[in-house]
């Protein structure tokens, strides 16, 4: 086993470990985290011509926001439940166009409308 791999499945490990012991809160902070992740890494894919890990790093990032929106409870969480529903549903289709486009500005973008939503959970104390 070379160190890369064995640093994968020690990374793998240990997020899922960290899982299992999260709160609700912090399990969306790691969502978050994630896909912000993912955004770089994507990013760097598409810089290096990387087609196939691009669409891949994409998907991903795609799937979380996708979690994030499945999360929501409009019923409890009223007006600022819909916005983030619609600006989800936003950031879905600004990722498929990036993927389509090859476009990293579209990546960027949002990067900085997930980065915004990280920093208003991140304030919120449990």
């Amino acid at each position: 086993m070379n160190a890369m791999t064995a640093m994968r499945q020690y990374q793998s490990v240990n997020t899922q470990a960290q899982a299992i012991e999260a709160s609700p809160h912090r399990l969306i902070q790691m969502l978050i985290e994630g896909g912000l992740t993912r955004l770089a890494q994507a990013r760097g894919a598409m810089e290096r011509n990387q087609t196939a890990l691009k669409g891949e790093l994409v998907g991903k990032a795609i799937a979380i926001v996708g979690g994030l929106r499945q999360g929501l409870n409009v019923e409890q969480g009223g007006e600022l439940a819909e916005n983030l529903d619609r600006l989800y549903g936003y950031m879905t289709t600004r990722l498929m166009e990036a993927n389509l486009k090859n476009d990293p500005v579209i990546l960027e973008e949002v990067s900085e409308l997930l980065r915004e939503v990280k920093n208003g959970w991140d304030a919120i104390s449990v």
